[in-house]
Protein backbone atom coordinates (compact mmCIF):
# COMPACT_ATOMS: atom_id res chain seq x y z
CA UNK A 1 0.00 0.00 0.00
CA UNK A 2 1.38 3.07 -0.66
CA UNK A 3 2.57 6.31 1.75
CA UNK A 4 -0.10 8.45 2.50
CA UNK A 5 0.48 11.53 3.63
CA UNK A 6 -2.65 14.46 5.02
CA UNK A 7 -2.13 18.14 5.61
CA UNK A 8 -4.16 18.74 8.61
CA UNK A 9 -5.28 20.42 11.80
CA UNK A 10 -6.09 19.30 15.13
CA UNK A 11 -9.76 20.09 14.89
CA UNK A 12 -11.12 19.91 11.18
CA UNK A 13 -13.66 17.32 10.96
CA UNK A 14 -13.05 17.15 7.17
CA UNK A 15 -9.67 15.80 7.97
CA UNK A 16 -11.30 13.19 10.52
CA UNK A 17 -13.74 12.02 8.07
CA UNK A 18 -11.12 11.81 5.63
CA UNK A 19 -9.12 9.83 8.26
CA UNK A 20 -11.73 7.87 8.63
CA UNK A 21 -12.56 6.60 4.69
CA UNK A 22 -8.73 5.94 4.73
CA UNK A 23 -8.88 3.76 7.15
CA UNK A 24 -12.04 2.10 5.95
CA UNK A 25 -9.89 1.36 2.52
CA UNK A 26 -7.37 -0.43 4.88
CA UNK A 27 -4.71 2.26 4.90
CA UNK A 28 -3.08 1.59 8.76
CA UNK A 29 -0.83 4.41 8.64
CA UNK A 30 -1.52 8.67 7.80
CA UNK A 31 1.37 10.90 8.37
CA UNK A 32 0.17 13.87 9.66
CA UNK A 33 1.27 17.15 8.85
CA UNK A 34 -0.29 19.33 11.25
CA UNK A 35 0.07 22.88 9.91
CA UNK A 36 -2.01 24.22 13.72
CA UNK A 37 1.15 22.94 15.58
CA UNK A 38 3.92 23.52 12.89
CA UNK A 39 2.79 27.14 11.09
CA UNK A 40 5.98 26.72 8.79
CA UNK A 41 4.49 23.81 7.01
CA UNK A 42 1.04 25.98 6.03
CA UNK A 43 3.54 27.52 3.41
CA UNK A 44 4.61 24.12 2.51
CA UNK A 45 0.79 22.88 2.25
CA UNK A 46 0.37 25.75 0.05
CA UNK A 47 3.29 25.60 -2.54
CA UNK A 48 2.31 21.93 -2.88
CA UNK A 49 -1.03 22.36 -3.29
CA UNK A 50 -2.19 25.37 -4.87
CA UNK A 51 -4.21 25.45 -2.26
CA UNK A 52 -4.97 26.72 1.40
CA UNK A 53 -7.88 24.51 2.66
CA UNK A 54 -7.32 21.15 5.00
CA UNK A 55 -7.43 18.23 4.81
CA UNK A 56 -4.99 17.82 1.22
CA UNK A 57 -3.97 14.26 0.94
CA UNK A 58 -1.14 13.03 -1.49
CA UNK A 59 -1.57 8.90 -1.58
CA UNK A 60 2.25 8.17 -2.99
CA UNK A 61 3.26 11.24 -5.01
CA UNK A 62 -0.23 11.92 -6.36
CA UNK A 63 -2.13 14.96 -4.78
CA UNK A 64 -5.93 13.62 -4.54
CA UNK A 65 -7.11 17.09 -2.73
CA UNK A 66 -9.44 17.21 -0.08
CA UNK A 67 -11.90 15.51 1.63
CA UNK A 68 -14.78 16.24 -1.35
CA UNK A 69 -11.66 14.76 -3.50
CA UNK A 70 -11.03 11.92 -1.91
CA UNK A 71 -14.64 10.87 -1.41
CA UNK A 72 -15.60 11.38 -5.33
CA UNK A 73 -12.51 9.58 -6.09
CA UNK A 74 -13.66 7.12 -3.76
CA UNK A 75 -17.31 6.91 -5.01
CA UNK A 76 -15.98 6.53 -9.00
CA UNK A 77 -14.23 3.65 -7.59
CA UNK A 78 -11.01 4.82 -8.15
CA UNK A 79 -9.55 5.62 -4.09
CA UNK A 80 -8.87 1.36 -3.30
CA UNK A 81 -6.62 0.72 -7.15
CA UNK A 82 -4.57 4.19 -6.18
CA UNK A 83 -3.70 3.20 -2.67
CA UNK A 84 -2.81 -0.54 -4.14
CA UNK A 85 -0.70 0.59 -7.12
CA UNK A 86 2.77 -0.06 -6.89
Amino acid sequence: MKKVVMYSTQVCPYCQMAERLLKSRGVEHIEKVLIDREPGRREEMMTRTGRRTVPQVYIGETHVGGYDDLSALDRKGGLTPLLESA
